[in-house]
């Protein structure tokens, strides 16, 4: 059951400590926002020509594989060849939400593992995680694309455990959308919210996640040293 929290708290249900946290990529650890809002302007007037861009439309479906948005807004599935394109070329505008480095670091110091599970295609992920120094983190990184299918389903967060070998039990899911927490409640993990990006909160808080977290280092409340770690 939902329960209420202070501002700028985490809160959580009683657990085994966690070894494996799986990320959403886009708004948790990086702010690809501009970058995404730049290349669907730029697909849109390509493919579809004059008249205005529903980004907005389009900003609500983010966490889905990018195909599937075009389905349920009815748009050309042409437009992700150009999409893809110029979000390629703007890749060096993406940023990394300040406190996160730090966070992936102290994860690791903790000894736990992590992955992260997104609505890029792998390939595109793995390009931009490596750009941004941040690949080595991750112990995989997992695609819309390398799976059945996309969120809200699970299958990506259930490859995940798959490829870490870890219960469901021992492992949480990072998310700034509804999709990312349907997901992970369909893996039987836990569905931790992150607010610090372009998130719709309200939309979020609804959603009745495990844990809410305000900014990246709240996580570590939930993380304390992973018990294989403190076995060696």
């Amino acid at each position: 059951m939902h329960r209420e929290h202070p501002p700028g708290s985490a809160f959580t249900r009683p657990e085994p400590t966690p070894e494996v946290v799986v990320f959403d990529l886009d708004g948790v650890i990086v702010d690809s926002f501009g970058v995404m809002r730049q290349a669907f302007l730029t697909a849109y007037s390509e493919v579809v020509g004059d008249g205005r861009a529903p980004f907005e439309e389009y900003s609500r479906h983010l966490g889905r594989y990018f195909p599937d948005i075009m389905r349920i807004m009815g748009l050309p599935l042409e437009l992700e060849e150009p999409f893809v394109r110029e979000s390629y070329r703007l890749a060096h505008q993406v940023t990394v939400f300040a406190g996160v480095p730090e966070l992936l670091s102290e994860l690791r110091e903790r000894g736990l593992r992590l992955a992260v599970a997104t609505g890029k295609s792998g390939p595109r992920a793995r390009s931009l995680l490596d750009g941004l120094g941040l690949l080595p983190y991750f112990a995989h990184v997992i695609g819309s694309d390398e799976v059945a299918r996309a969120k809200p389903a699970p299958d990506i967060v259930l490859r995940a455990l798959e490829l870490l070998k870890v219960g469901p039990e021992k492992a949480m899911m990072v998310g700034d959308a509804v999709t990312d927490l349907t997901s992970a409640r369909g893996a039987g993990v836990t569905a931790v919210a992150a607010l610090w990006g372009e998130a719709d909160e309200s939309a979020l808080l609804a959603a009745a996640p495990d844990a809410v977290l305000r900014r990246p280092a709240d996580l570590l409340t939930l993380c304390p040293t992973a018990v294989r770690a403190t076995a060696r």
